[in-house]
């Protein structure tokens, strides 16, 4: 049956491992969640009882092959809503994510596939991050954080984390966005287009450039 919150916490595993490999751990998901732990426990036995997680206790979290395809739908109109209102409502990057949570449970299938198609079948939304498919495959280039980058590497951006206060309009004042060529110079100073952009500290853990 349709839950936002089963719907929520599904979306919360899926979204912790797309990016890294280390699967979410009860304590990090009530973090993430803003739950207390005990209140997660018993959330975490429920989605294992219906088959949408395995864990074992004080173990981590993974999602079933039928968890994972529920994240994924969910993850999807979250992205594709994010889409639409970047491109045809002028809202910045920094602006979606309230909202599309709460249209998310709202907008109808028949609705969703005409953003889709309107939008002209995206594959990635207004923060790189990929929109899986109907069938919730996704496809991904080869990355690497920008806090792992050498000195000397030049890559596109692939994607930024939407989950840092301020950091999104920080990097639009800078003129960067997803697509924009960086050379990095050090920790926290690039090139782009031959100018010297001193990034905030919360930056090159929350960059992707290509490989």
């Amino acid at each position: 049956m349709p839950s936002p919150a089963i719907d929520d916490y599904l979306k919360t595993v899926y979204h912790h491992t797309e990016w890294q490999t280390e699967r979410i751990t009860p304590s990090q998901l009530a973090a993430e969640l803003g739950l207390a732990p005990s209140s997660v426990t018993e959330m975490v036995r429920k989605l294992a009882a219906q088959g949408l997680v395995t864990h074992r206790p004080y173990g981590p979290i993974s999602l079933t092959a039928s968890g994972e395809r529920r994240a994924a739908a969910v993850i999807r109109r979250h992205r594709l809503i994010e889409t639409w209102l970047v491109r045809e409502f002028g809202y910045t990057w920094a602006e979606v994510h309230e909202e599309a949570e709460v249209l998310e449970h709202a907008i109808s299938d028949r609705l969703l596939a005409g953003i889709d198609e309107r939008l002209g079948f995206p594959r990635f939304d207004p923060h790189g991050d990929a929109i899986p498919d109907v069938e919730g495959a996704v496809s991904r280039e080869p990355f690497v954080v920008l806090a792992d980058a050498p000195p000397g590497h030049c890559g596109r951006v692939l994607r930024v984390s939407d989950r840092i206060p301020g950091l999104l309009e920080s990097l639009d004042a800078a003129s960067i966005d997803v697509g924009t060529v960086i050379c990095v110079r050090g920790p926290e100073l690039v090139d782009v287009d031959g100018r010297d952009v001193t990034l905030p500290a919360t930056a090159p853990d929350a960059i992707w450039l290509t490989a």
